[in-house]
């Protein structure tokens, strides 16, 4: 649902009464990730999506007649050839979907929908926990979890059931993920079992461009395109301009390695190093390939990676620290311009992040979509 949060705080704050319909949970090659959710409100009017266009007309009428009844529902949308009109998934998955109405005479559901809408709209850092599955008279029902663990609303069951759901909200929230747990309906980990979906909002991860190049302004573009929140950092002040760079969200003149000390970086930051001249690079290198960060990569010719590689060891920079640098950065695209070299790092970025190959999908016999959940994930959870 938080996908949709501008549009939802704005109906909120109207006052317009509306149903939110979100994937819980899918198999399969599904279209959407659990989180994606089709907002209509009572005149009708909707946004967002939950199947890419396959099962919207159905997943509407879902809605309205939630809005009509004030119920949750929970519907499975799998794949049908039988009947050419059949309502189902084209690509052959399977979503479950959770519909609910919120609206504004509810004094439970909707000041915490309004509040987790308010807050992802503004960036802050929130997650909003619903029962997916459970006793029909829990299903749909809301938490709003901080940062710090504290929460608003009620799941309107045992009293430990609010606790320990904040709790496997708030953990989640610290890796920035949504997914679903299974814990029990009175807060243990045994009892009748209920399915929670903690959506976590958080702010756009970093992408850090080293190097105040021509690349780096076609890069810069691109990951804001992605939604990266994008720095450029270079120790020559005369290139490090916000002038050249107006795209980017800061630009910083330092040396790499030093402002690399100092800024913060977490599991999904990207650093591309750009520069591609030693006395920058190798000193930046050896702290960045130490970090938890998603992605390491630095341009250079196939030489120049030799070259560094011989002066990292040289360094102390270990064989398990070295495989994780993407060098030659990007895919091989036979990019020649600045943009083309762009798309060719963004699309390893992008393959890093979700699991993917970077082969063409033309023969391919692989999922288009992958699944990249570590493996505890898939025992009663999604990522």
């Amino acid at each position: 649902m938080l996908d949709i949060a501008a549009e939802l705080h704005r109906w909120c704050a109207e006052g317009r009464d509306f149903a939110v319909a979100t994937v819980v949970s899918v198999g399969g090659s599904a279209p959407r990730l659990p989180g994606a959710a089709l907002a209509v409100d009572a005149e009708g009017t909707a946004v967002g999506s939950v199947s890419g266009g396959c099962v919207e007309g159905a997943v509407y009428e879902l809605c309205q007649e939630a809005l009509r009844t004030g119920e949750s529902v929970r519907e499975t949308f799998g794949y049908s050839d039988e009947d050419a009109f059949a309502v189902g998934l084209t690509c052959g998955g399977v979503i479950d979907v959770l519909v609910s109405p919120v609206r504004a005479a509810d004094r439970e559901l909707r000041p915490v929908f309004a509040a987790a809408a308010s807050a992802a709209a503004g960036g802050r850092t929130t997650a909003l926990a619903r029962i997916v599955d459970g006793p029909p008279e829990l299903l749909g029902r809301a938490l709003l979890v901080g940062p710090d663990g504290g929460w608003d609303g009620t799941l309107g069951g045992h009293p430990e059931l609010d606790r320990t759901a904040a709790a496997e909200a708030r953990a989640l929230l610290d890796a920035g993920r949504t997914a679903t747990v299974e814990i029990g309906a009175e807060g243990s980990r045994c009892g009748r079992p209920v399915t929670l979906l903690a959506e976590s909002s958080v702010p756009p991860p970093r992408m850090i461009v080293f190097g105040a190049v021509d690349f780096a302004s076609a890069l810069v573009r691109i990951g804001k395109f992605l939604n990266y929140h994008v720095t450029v950092c270079d120790a020559r002040p005369v290139f490090a301009t916000e002038l050249r760079f107006p795209d980017a969200d800061e630009v910083v003149v330092d040396w790499p390695h030093r402002y690399l000390d100092r800024t913060e970086v977490d599991g999904r930051t990207v650093l591309c190093v750009l520069t591609h001249d030693p006395k920058f690079d190798v000193p930046l290198l050896e702290r960045a390939l130490l970090l938890p960060v998603a992605y390491v990569g630095a341009m250079g010719s196939a030489r120049t990676h030799r070259d560094r590689l011989r002066r990292l060891r040289e360094a102390g920079v270990g064989e398990p620290e070295l495989a994780r640098l993407r060098s030659p950065i990007g895919l091989d695209l036979g990019a020649r311009t600045p943009e083309e070299t762009a798309l060719s790092i963004a699309g390893e970025i992008v393959a890093n992040r979700r699991g993917g190959s970077g082969a063409p999908l033309t023969g391919a016999r692989s999922p288009i979509h992958h699944d990249t959940r570590a493996p505890s994930d898939r025992i009663g959870s999604v990522a």
